[in-house]
């Protein structure tokens, strides 16, 4: 039998620990992204240079391969929409890409599917946003474009307006938060849905991005259960094969408010490369290739933790504190395969097994001061 082919729009980390996961299966890998040796291009079968959200290339990659997926949402989604149409298999479908990749759009849907999220206003650049200041405090995301931190600015007060966007956004109002969760969802292409356990998230105030999570979260068996139905019934409202990651919000009054949603793998699974029985990618892998959905289930507690690029840093990466690091039991580095580092740059992440919550606490605090990413 012919082996599968599998294309990937993106070849950043995502797609390379994606093509990790094929390498165990009878399967043909191509990626799609622009520059000559991006994370991915090493690891596939094929590498096709070119931008993933321009049309033609992106309809000229997909009528190559039996199932398209993404690693990044900012993809030609017109094309995948004429690609599908022509019986190419898309994971996941374009039209909730087209939803989820428009923050506006996304918040709209949990709106009318009863999902909980904080209350939101739609603004269209900044004289519409001087017209809605009595909802701040909020948060200002830009529709489209955001991602890792950028693209969202905080408005406590009119004082901060200067810091608000001029393209269409979100003003969403600021929760008194607890805990940030995430949530990982598996959906095959029969409708059938495997939940992760959900992993509680720690933010880098500096880059507004994702400095270490902890799998399983600190959370009660009850509000264990909520995040994951709710989880659950986002993804099942998408009706889309595909791997998802659902962030949600617990305020302090003990409310659970959907964030976003990503639909792909995400940094908040990476932990489930060695802490959970089927990772993120080979749940991905297994959907692809209509297997049965992997196990979910956690093998020992996790703490994920981000290597990014230290303040001071650009250029040819050298990672400080390798060695002493790899001697700390329970410790699994992973490199992103990037050749240049800067300032806040995500290089490669290190997941830490451990007995308890405590134990990988320490050994976080004793890996932040070991590993630096640095230039030479």
């Amino acid at each position: 039998m012919k082996p599968l082919k599998i294309g990937i729009l993106g070849g950043g980390q995502l797609g390379r620990m994606l093509l990790q996961s094929a390498a165990n299966y009878h399967v043909e890998t191509h990626v799609l992204e622009s520059g000559k040796n991006p994370p991915a291009s090493s690891l596939c079968h094929h590498f096709t240079e070119g931008d993933i959200r321009d049309y033609d290339t992106v309809y000229a990659f997909g009528k190559k391969v039996d199932v398209l997926t993404i690693e990044i949402e900012n993809v030609s989604v017109e094309a995948l929409f004429q690609l599908e149409a022509e019986g190419i298999k898309i994971i996941p479908r374009p039209g909730v890409l087209h939803t989820i990749k428009d923050k506006g759009l996304q918040k709209e849907f949990y709106k009318k599917h009863n999902i909980p999220t904080s209350d939101y206003i739609l603004t269209d650049n900044e004289e519409d946003l001087k017209t809605k200041l009595s909802f701040l405090p909020a948060a200002h995301k830009l529709r489209t474009g955001g991602y890792d931190g950028k693209g969202v600015s905080i408005l406590k007060s009119e004082s901060d307006v200067n810091k608000a966007f001029s393209e269409p956004s979100v003003l969403e109002k600021l929760v008194d938060i607890d805990k940030e969760i995430a949530v990982m969802v598996a959906r095959d292409q029969s409708g059938e849905t495997a939940v992760y356990p959900p992993v509680e998230m720690v933010f880098d105030p500096k880059y507004n991005l994702v400095d270490m999570l902890v799998s399983p979260a600190d959370i009660t068996l009850a509000q264990t259960a909520e995040v994951q139905r709710i989880a659950r019934s986002v993804i099942e409202a998408f009706d889309s094969p595909g791997v998802f990651a659902v962030e949600m919000f617990l305020d302090k009054a003990g409310n659970i408010l959907v964030n976003e949603t990503a639909p792909r793998a995400h940094n908040s699974g990476h932990q489930s490369i060695e802490g959970n029985y089927s990772s993120q990618y080979d749940m991905q892998m297994r959907i692809m290739q209509k297997l049965p959905l992997g196990n979910t289930g956690t093998i020992m507690p996790s703490l994920m933790l981000n290597l990014i690029g230290e303040e001071g840093h650009s250029g040819a990466v050298y990672y400080k504190g390798m060695d002493e690091a790899l001697k700390i039991k329970g410790v699994y580095i992973h490199l992103y395969g990037k050749h240049e580092t800067k300032p806040g740059r995500k290089m490669g992440h290190i997941t830490i097994i451990g007995e308890n919550k405590n134990d990988l606490l320490d050994k976080a605090r004793s890996l932040k001061e070991l590993i630096k990413v640095i230039s030479y």
